[in-house]
């Protein structure tokens, strides 16, 4: 299995620990409770380079490299990070995602995803595991450029992500450090922005 290993009860690392206070802390000083009751979930696969050690290929978006799974509230603030192997499905990163923050998501009611998430079996699985409903947004049938509604936050935070130059493209030799690079992005992010 292609997956790192965790277990749903292991501790945050001292970095996690902290992006974690301090989205709690950003929502409250907007006015809001410190968990979200709404997530967006998408995934954006990332080339690797050569030192990288972890890789799969995502025949999708024909990418060699890793994937990001990224869980977010409507303000863009990061609620759930994964990184796996590229040619892990879109569904099964969400998933382990959501298994690994399922006690910092216990007030979420509403899951939005995109069309490649589709399917009763994923919407099952968040079910049980977060007691979430999914809603799945797609694109328009006309073939021309459409802004989908409320999706474009999560796509925000990728490029807040991208404003890193370290994240371009994945440079780590291990899953875990590649997150711990993601968690360190956004940590600095907030400190400048919020």
């Amino acid at each position: 299995d292609l997956l790192p290993p965790f277990s749903p009860e292991a501790q945050y690392c001292a970095l996690e620990q902290v992006l974690k206070k301090l989205v709690g802390a950003v929502r409250t000083s907007h006015g809001r409770s410190r968990a979200t009751p709404f997530l967006i979930i998408d995934a954006q696969s990332v080339k690797n380079t050569s030192s990288a050690w972890y890789k799969g290929y995502d025949a999708g978006k024909k990418v060699s490299g890793v994937k990001r799974h990224v869980a977010v509230d409507t303000q863009g603030l990061p609620h759930g990070l994964l990184v796996t192997t590229a040619n892990v499905s879109d569904k099964t990163g969400a998933i382990q995602m959501l298994r690994k923050e399922k006690q910092a998501l216990w007030q979420v009611v509403d899951v939005l995803v995109d069309g490649g998430y589709q399917g009763k079996p994923f919407a099952d699985t968040v079910k049980d595991e977060i007691g979430a409903s999914v809603e799945v947004v797609k694109r328009s049938e006309l073939h021309m450029f459409k802004v989908i509604p409320k999706r474009w936050v999560v796509e925000r935070s990728f490029s807040w992500l991208e404003q890193c130059h370290r994240l371009w493209k994945n440079s780590e030799r291990s899953l875990n450090t590649s997150l711990q690079m993601m968690v360190l992005a956004f940590v600095a992010l907030l400190l400048r922005r919020f």
